[in-house]
């Protein structure tokens, strides 16, 4: 009887902290789900992400644009290398980082939302 009391005390921890572990995790699951819904209701950014970009194009507007400060290759220039961007970031945040001009000394940028879709286009590649 002893035992079985023993058992139990070591058991109820261990199930109250999986529990706790499960319930964490799917909080976090559902405040995820809620942030994207909140950033894709933005209608720039639902508007962006609804159109397919053209990589050429966005290379034109990259060149134009961005690659003053920013290349792709080596870390040379005043803004960082953008070399897998996209892996790094989502396209909310990239779209968000290229209109916002929060990031000084990084300018305001608005671009169309095909512009905007052709860039994410080309950040993918790059």
């Amino acid at each position: 009887m002893n035992n079985q009391l023993a058992r139990n005390e070591i058991k109820n921890p261990i199930e109250r902290l999986a529990i706790f572990a499960l319930a964490v995790l799917v909080a976090i699951m559902l405040a995820s789900m809620t942030i994207r819904q909140f950033q894709v209701a933005d209608p720039y950014v639902k508007s962006v992400l609804s159109l397919t970009g053209n990589p050429f194009q966005g290379s034109a507007i990259f060149q134009m644009n961005c690659a003053g400060c920013h290349t792709s290759v080596s870390d040379t220039q005043v803004g960082p290398n953008l070399h897998g961007v996209s892996e790094r970031k989502s396209e909310f945040d990239l779209i968000r980082q290229v209109t916002s001009g929060q990031t000084p000394p990084m300018p305001q940028f608005q671009p169309s939302p095909q512009e905007m879709a052709d860039l994410l286009k080309y950040l993918e590649q790059i």
